[in-house]
């Protein structure tokens, strides 16, 4: 995966979201236990967390905070979720090839935060819609993705937004229960 697909993936959910900005997003997401603020403003923090950890390089850089503001605006939200995006694109197009950056799970590759953050927004997106009370249907062919790139062990024959809504332990997949242990198990993005 690369910068664009982090720029479209966030143009979508940031659509989705806009027009969703007068619902009540102190609503709490089933399930989850954090608001739809909460879940919005953890998806900025993710994206600015892989941009300055891509940038940094494979050791963890413990001198930096961040933290976007749960209790922001929601139309604020939605802004800060565009830009968070843009700044990891920019940092995803422009590193060295072979760049690789911190991550707890293992260093990855500019791919791999890429995927990572596609992951997040998709998944996280369709949790604020659930918490919002309206659905949100990841696009299929960036859950196809973001499957291939970090859930190898997925299946293939199903649905792919099901199938990532089940990789991220959202819901049931036919016969699989919904997953509980949803910790990626390959090997690290990228290696």
């Amino acid at each position: 995966m690369d910068a664009k697909d982090v720029t479209e993936v966030a143009a979508h959910c940031s659509a989705f979201l806009d027009g969703v900005v007068e619902a009540d997003w102190a609503a709490v997401v089933p399930g989850l236990g954090w608001s739809a603020a909460g879940t919005v403003a953890h998806v900025c923090d993710c994206l600015l967390w892989y941009s300055t950890d891509l940038a940094a390089g494979p050791v963890e850089l413990r001198s930096v905070e961040v933290g976007v503001r749960a209790d922001s605006p929601p139309a604020d939200l939605v802004r800060t979720l565009e830009a968070a995006a843009s700044v990891l694109a920019s940092v995803v197009a422009t590193v060295p090839e072979g760049a690789r950056g911190w991550h707890p799970w293992g260093v990855a590759d500019a791919a791999g935060f890429a995927a990572m953050a596609c992951d997040e927004m998709l998944v996280h997106t369709h949790d604020a819609g659930r918490g919002l009370g309206v659905a949100f249907e990841p696009p299929a062919e960036y859950a196809a993705k973001v499957l291939a790139r970090l859930f190898p062990e997925a299946p293939t024959d199903r649905d792919p937004v099901e199938t990532l809504l089940w990789a991220n332990g959202r819901v049931p997949l036919g016969e699989l229960p919904v997953r509980t242990d949803w910790r990626w198990h390959g090997a690290p993005p990228g290696s």
